[in-house]
Formats: structure tokens, sequence, C-alpha cells
């Protein structure tokens, strides 16, 4: 297709003119436009619009697609300055920058000056600099300035409520006539995402595709795969690019969870527990390790309840994972003298959990190894399941958003109310074996013995008293 373009006389007149760097600019971009899905070229920068947003499922090509859309406007636009905005620094570096359909694999070598690795930063020999900022560190997006931005797995950012990541990347699109972001997800029903796709037409272009339009490029043995997934949600979202909601149907709902106020100070905890599911490995393809830690309290206006104080989870390696559990358990919760620390460390007793656990005994610290037997993991969530539906289980209100949840533990409702279609199950395991726990041991019973407040009932009941000493 070039070789004909450049039979034209005056093409190619035009085309030597160029400087060397420019004719293999031209000729990589134009390979690039041949081989590509019609889904993976943007819009014209000529056209009115803000956001190109890519929806689309597993391997259907959303790295590369913006990789060469970003790269292309940056040399076409010199002296621009570009962002790449992914959710953490490890998603820059191996995903957008390093990996195989990242940056550095699209753009001819012969036109990038320099690359920063430390920095996250490339520049072309026409100066422009394209520098990544990952999602969980948006403060830094405060002062640089950009004519061209790409969000990849915008839905995945951990921080994309008001004032986070998503709007301080605005604030800074600023430089040229008309600044540019490329958003390459598998799109999730997240507030942002939503709200995107309700612009489309406005200032919002979408392309979408499913993971089988460019199953050419994936291995066989992947779209075997696939085939198990059918039926699903998961398969929906992940595969055909669909947004769909995950949590419609299962066994724990949003409305199931009470929110703690914002403004209102710790209650006095009952018991505390931090409870662990450990990972097999520290590789980032598996289930990563996660923590919940829930404190007992009394509401004022209802039964023995769980609020939950903190959540995270993390690719970590048994040397690191020690430590860091340590630094958990020495946290203290709430003010004065209320203020307590963890009562219990519950670690189910598999993979690095075993190794944690006789650690932690053998420095006498309070905890305890989790066998969960045979029951498999819907079985286990469908178990405590009634913990959720009557209320029992608070979660801490965000600041910003009334009535929502705060951003650290969204990541942690999305997965509960998900599942068995969500990608990770760390946090139910976490957090089924801490209520089942906490209903064994009486804090969270769901059906007590009955009591007899009714007078009549409870003198029916009650043996007639004899006088032992009575003639």
């Amino acid at each position: 297709m070039l070789a004909e373009i450049l039979e034209d006389p005056a093409v190619q007149a035009e085309f030597n003119a160029f400087s060397d760097h420019d004719r293999i600019a031209y000729i990589a971009h134009a390979k690039w436009v041949a081989s590509a899905h019609r889904y993976q070229v943007p819009p014209p920068l000529e056209m009115d619009y803000t956001v190109w947003m890519m929806l689309a499922g597993r391997g259907a090509g959303k790295t590369r697609s913006a990789a060469e859309a970003l790269w292309w406007w940056a040399w076409t636009n010199p002296e621009s300055r570009c962002l790449v905005l992914a959710p953490t620094s490890n998603d820059i570096k191996f995903t957008c920058f390093e990996g195989q359909s990242g940056l550095l694999a699209c753009i001819p070598q012969e036109l990038v000056v320099d690359y920063n690795k430390q920095d996250h930063q490339i520049k072309l020999s026409n100066g422009s600099i394209i520098r990544g900022i990952s999602g969980d560190s948006y403060e830094r997006l405060r002062g640089p300035q950009f004519h061209f931005a790409w969000c990849d797995e915008l839905a995945a950012f951990q921080y994309l409520g008001a004032g986070e990541a998503w709007d301080m990347m605005m604030m800074g699109l600023r430089l040229g006539d008309k600044p540019r972001v490329i958003v390459t997800t598998t799109p999730r029903p997240k507030d942002l995402i939503i709200d995107l796709v309700g612009r489309e037409g406005d200032d919002v272009v979408i392309d979408r595709a499913s993971t089988y339009e460019n199953e050419a490029n994936l291995a066989s043995t992947f779209r075997k795969q696939l085939e198990s997934y059918k039926g699903s949600k998961l398969y929906e979202q992940e595969v055909m690019g669909q947004l769909v909601d995950l949590e419609d149907g299962k066994v724990v709902s949003r409305s199931m969870f009470k929110m703690y106020p914002h403004d209102r100070p710790f209650p006095k905890f009952e018991y505390i527990v931090q409870s662990y599911d450990s990972a097999y490995t520290d590789k980032t393809y598996n289930d990563p390790t996660a923590m919940t830690t829930w404190g007992v309290f009394k509401p004022t206006d209802g039964p023995m309840s769980v609020l939950l104080l903190d959540c995270w989870a993390e690719h970590l390696t048994f040397p690191k994972l020690k430590p860091k559990v340590l630094d958990e358990w020495r946290v203290s919760y709430g003010e004065g003298r209320e203020a307590k620390r963890p009562d219990l460390i519950l670690v189910e007793a598999k993979a690095s959990g075993l190794s944690l656990v006789q650690e932690l005994q053998a420095m006498h610290l309070p905890v305890r190894a989790w066998n969960p037997g045979n029951a498999d993991k819907m079985t286990r969530l469908q178990i405590t399941a009634s913990i959720f539906a009557t209320g029992r289980v608070w979660l801490p209100e965000s600041s910003v958003h009334k009535g929502y949840v705060k951003d650290w533990a969204e990541g942690f409702l999305s997965q509960i109310c998900a599942f068995p279609d969500a990608a990770h199950d760390d946090y139910v395991d976490s957090t089924t074996q801490a209520m089942r726990l906490l209903k064994d041991m009486g804090f969270l019973d769901i059906n007590p013995e009955p009591l007899y407040d009714d007078d009549d009932d409870y003198a029916y009941a009650r043996k007639e008293r004899v006088n032992p000493y009575a003639v």
C-alpha cells in the first residue's frame, strides 16, 4: 500500500523532502494503519472531540492502539508534552512503556533520544516528551501540563473520585489548541465510565470491540480458555467488552451494607480481628494477598455489628508480608482511652499463610490459623450471607461523596458484591473467614436462643419451685 502511494510523483517529491526521521516516522505509521483494525485507529485530530475511548475486551489490542496513536500525535506535534496515566507505576513501566505493545515497541528506535526508566519519560528527537505518572500518585499531576494524554485501564484506577486522578489530569490538559485524551479500558460500571459513555456524540468518541475481533493475534490456547467463561457476566465484560453490572443478583449486594458516618468518632470496639488471605506466589497474574480489619461494636439502635476499619490487597513475597503484618497489628483504632489494637490475627492456613502463622506464634502474637475445610468459596460466602442481609456489616462513609464508601474501600465492596464474577476473590476469602469466626464466637449470632420476655410464657415454662424443708 505504501509503495503504491509513493508511485505518485507529487507524493514522492513531498516524501523525499522530509527529513530522515520524518520518513522513518511516516513509514512506521503507515504500516500500522494499514494493518490495524478499524476500531484501533483514532478519529482525526481535526474533529471536535476531547476523549477517544476504547471499550474493548481482553486482548482486543487496546494498548497497541493507544501507544501507536499517542506517539504519532507527539511526532506530528513537535515540542508537545504527553502524559501516560495508568493505575500503578508497574502498569506504566511494564505495560504502557516497555510492554510488547507499549510505546517503546511502537516508536521507531531512531526517533527516541532518551528513555528515563526511573522517571518514566521518553524524549523524541523532535522535542516532544512522553511522561508517565501513576494513578495512585495522582497528587503529582498538580503542576505539569500537557497537550495529549493516555489513560490506560481507567476503570481499574483506585482513585477516580472528585479531585483525584481523572480531575487532576483534566486540569493539566491545557496546552495547544485541542488537547486530547485517549482512554483504553475493559468496561466496568464505574461512575466515570458511565458518565463518559453518556457523553458519546458530544465530546466523547467511543470505539467498541470484543476479544474475538483480534483473535488472529492471540494464542490458540487463550481462545479456548475464553469458551469456559461463556454464559457469565464476566465473559460479557472481559471478553465481549460490554458494560454490564457484575453485582446484579449476587449473594451480597450494596444495599445490605450500612454506612458509618464520616463525621462520627469511632465507637467503642469490643473486639478487633485482622483477617489475612495469603497468596500462593507474589506473581502479578495470581490473586494478591488481602487483609481486612473488622471492629465489633454495639450500635445505639441495633444488635452487635462489625465495621470495616481497613483493607488492602498487594502482591507480596513472604519476607515483605511478615513486617507488613506486624505494622498492621501495631495500629490502634479509636481515640484516647477507647483506642484499641487488634485482638486477633486470623490467617488462612495455606501457602505462605502457614509460614506466617508459625513465625507469628514464635513471636507470641495473638494469631490463629483458619482452615476452611472442604467448603468452596461460594459456600463460605453463603454461610455468612445472613450477617450481611441483616444489616450487621458497616462500611466507612466517604467525606467527599455522602452515601458512598471511602475510596480505599470501593475495591473491597465491588469485589464482594460481584462474586463469583469478579476478577479476584481475595477480599471475599478474607471477609468470610472473619465473619465465620465472629459468628462462632457469638458476636454476630443471627439466631440467639429465645428469651422469655412475656411473663405468662415465662411462668408457664419454668418449673414449680419446691421447698425441700417443708413438712
